[in-house]
């Protein structure tokens, strides 16, 4: 059985089960004596959930201060809250439950839509005002009250809000985004890789990386370069640059050579740049003024970064 009412301008889901609540269960004998007693409301003792302490709250005859007239009233209360910090908070969801003895199953009530309640320290309960009409608990062939019987429940859970926060900002043009870099003796250089100093970049070191004869050490006839990640060192570690590599005009300081390149840098991919940035002939064609006094000046310029706190 299952159907949703709209009760109190809030609405609920009704539902049967099998399987019992998983927290608490309220078992009242004699339920009439209970209220030939004129009690307006009875509190169940202090059962443990989900790392809080809490109580059930019932009124046999309906809450009427919020309209509950005719009708079980039932909440869900947190207890010895002194202890809690000031200004605390916690957010639960839960349902409520009543026995069906003769079908051996559970009513089950809960908010529509997985609505989480938040409790704090002028909240203390939430529930439902009309949790049953008193025509329908009375009525025998519910099975709800029998021998002047009857079960109640609760099953809740507690939304911790320990959950890690990442917040990711694209940044255009950050501080100190030029790495400059002058390689002396580029004829001499014999080592098939060289690295720049690291240059820092927000809060992400950078260095440029060189392959004076190319990453494929002459077969092409080119220099390659890249942009090296210091801080991509985790798995989990990744971050977006949008970044320019130049080989700076030294003769006229107008007619550099350039490309852009845009990479998600992670541990495994590391480096990212050009492996055909230009012939070496080219680099070497004096007119050009890019490589003078046998040195070359190498500029990495980072355009958008990711940050991620």
């Amino acid at each position: 059985m299952e159907e949703t009412k709209l009760i109190d301008d809030l609405t609920i889901k009704r539902t049967k089960r099998y399987f019992r609540p998983a927290h608490y269960l309220l078992k009242i004998q004699s339920y009439s004596l209970l209220c030939d007693t004129g009690v307006e409301k009875y509190d169940s003792g202090v059962f443990e959930a989900s790392g809080h302490k809490w109580r059930l709250s019932i009124y046999p005859k309906g809450n009427e201060k919020m309209n509950g007239s005719g009708h079980i009233s039932i909440y869900l209360a947190i207890v010895d809250t002194e202890k809690y910090t000031l200004g605390w908070e916690i957010y639960v969801s839960f349902k409520l439950f009543l026995f069906d003895q003769i079908r051996d199953k559970f009513l089950t009530i809960q908010d529509v839509d997985g609505v989480i309640r938040r409790f704090h320290d002028i909240k203390t309960e939430w529930g439902f005002h009309k949790f049953l009409s008193l025509k329908s608990f009375e009525d025998l062939s519910q099975g709800y009250l029998v021998n002047d019987c009857c079960v109640f429940g609760a099953e809740l859970f507690v939304h911790e809000r320990n959950a890690k926060r990442e917040f990711l900002t694209m940044i255009k043009e950050p501080l100190n985004r030029t790495m400059p870099w002058k390689i002396e003796n580029f004829s001499s250089l014999d080592k098939v890789t060289y690295y720049s100093r690291i240059f820092p970049v927000g809060d992400v070191r950078w260095k440029l990386l060189v392959y004076p004869k190319g990453i494929y050490n002459g077969e092409s006839k080119v220099i390659s370069l890249f942009l090296f990640c210091c801080d991509c060192v985790l798995p989990k570690q990744k971050c977006f640059a949008e970044f320019k590599i130049r080989i700076k005009d030294q003769i006229n300081n107008e007619n550099h050579v350039e490309k852009t390149e845009k990479h998600w840098f992670t541990t495994s991919s590391n480096e990212w740049g050009f492996s055909h940035f230009m012939p070496l002939k080219d680099l070497q064609d004096a007119s050009k003024g890019l490589l003078m006094n046998d040195a070359l000046i190498v500029e990495g310029e980072i355009i958008v970064i990711s940050n991620v706190k």
